[in-house]
């Protein structure tokens, strides 16, 4: 009985070690008119294609190709005959799919109900930019019947995100842009919807890097709408306000920080910042700090270790803040900063717009002036 139940959990953890191995998916395609040539694997890697292998089309056009795929991580393979996009799948671990298509790109699937799925959303998208280029190409007036189009396709498409969210298709969906500059999920409250979706993914792929991807962008446009909720607000204060947390870990708002005069300080620990800090901004600081000036200074170290510890060493003895979102600081786009380290002047209570600074002495020479 007792080598019984030794053989039993053996059992029960080999079965266990298999399940969490990498499953075997497999691709059988043929390609019309392509006996002889190539077709290029690639896999999706967020934003850009990552080039898993080039495989042989034998004499009968057929061509087979196999990868392993973690459990839970479903993935997106694309086929390409030379630069043109023959077929797109969306994978799961142990699928066995037939694709039959041809150098054109039209193809057909078998074996993978969320290819289908994904190519039902990629054909739709197509429709609605050619019909959007028709638009523009035949109409006098294209506006109104821009804008009609628009709004239908956001619908629908809103309507397929809501009914398929527990779907990866939904992820390209709401990524789709009607030009570089327009999302078509562009409304204010779709950051929301993204949130939701994501949550829901995360359930079945908490580990997958298009659910990442999406979690990542809902955040970005969540932190707009608050940006765009503060800026209505700020003619209260004269300036777009913020709030970070400190070295102690409290969070301090600017408006609360603000001196006769504030430079708002962008910058990160890079060693050249370091130095500037040291050479001119503490030196500054010393000699006009007495006179009502302030420094409000926001470290985008996404390591928020690396930005105490240079606070420190250097016994910076300003307001020091660290927003540990990076670039993606909705306070970034809110104050247009491009580079670092830069520097935004509130006299006041007011931005001053008139501000030109680019070196020490420049900022010395504007406080002699305002204090």
């Amino acid at each position: 009985m007792r080598n019984f139940s030794r053989l039993a959990l053996v059992a029960g953890l080999l079965a266990a070690v298999f399940s969490c191995s990498p499953k075997n998916t497999r691709i059988q395609g043929t390609l019309a008119d392509g006996a002889g040539k190539e077709i290029i694997v690639k896999m999706l890697d967020v934003n850009r294609f990552q080039v898993l292998d080039t495989v042989k089309v034998n004499e009968q056009g057929a061509f087979s190709y196999a990868l392993n795929l973690e459990l839970a991580q479903p993935e997106f393979v694309y086929l390409f005959y030379g630069d043109r996009q023959v077929a797109s799948l969306l994978l799961q671990p142990g699928d066995q799919v037939k694709v039959a298509t041809d150098t054109l790109g039209a193809y057909s699937v078998e074996g993978s109900e969320e290819s289908l799925k994904l190519q039902k959303v990629e054909n739709a998208y197509t429709s609605f930019l050619r019909q959007m280029n028709t638009i523009l190409s035949t109409e006098e007036n294209p506006n109104a019947a821009l804008s009609r189009c628009y709004v239908d396709y956001y619908r629908d498409r809103l309507a397929y995100v809501v009914t398929n969210a527990r779907s990866l298709t939904v992820v390209p969906v709401l990524f789709q842009q009607v030009n570089p500059s327009l999302p078509v999920f562009d409304q204010a409250t779709d950051g929301l919807l993204m949130r939701n979706v994501s949550d829901s993914l995360k359930t079945l792929y908490p580990e997958s890097r298009y659910v990442k991807a999406l979690e990542k962008e809902a955040e970005r446009r969540i932190n707009l709408m608050d940006v765009n909720a503060r800026i209505n607000q700020a003619s209260e204060v004269g300036f777009f306000d913020m709030e970070l947390p400190g070295m102690d870990g409290q969070k301090v708002k600017l408006s609360e920080a603000a001196g006769k005069v504030t430079m708002l300080y962008f910058w990160a620990s890079t060693a050249e910042q370091k130095m500037f800090n040291l050479d001119a901004l503490v030196p500054i600081y010393e000699e006009f700090h007495p006179k009502g000036f302030e420094i409000y200074a926001v470290s985008l170290n996404m390591d928020k270790t690396v930005w105490a510890t240079a606070v420190r060493n250097q016994n910076l003895p300003w307001v020091n803040v660290c927003d540990t979102r990076g670039v993606a600081s909705p306070y970034v786009a809110a104050y247009g900063v491009s580079n670092l380290p830069m520097a935004w002047f509130i006299v006041d209570g007011d931005i001053d717009p008139e501000a030109k600074v680019s070196n020490a002495q420049d900022i010395r020479n504007y406080l002699r002036r305002k204090l």
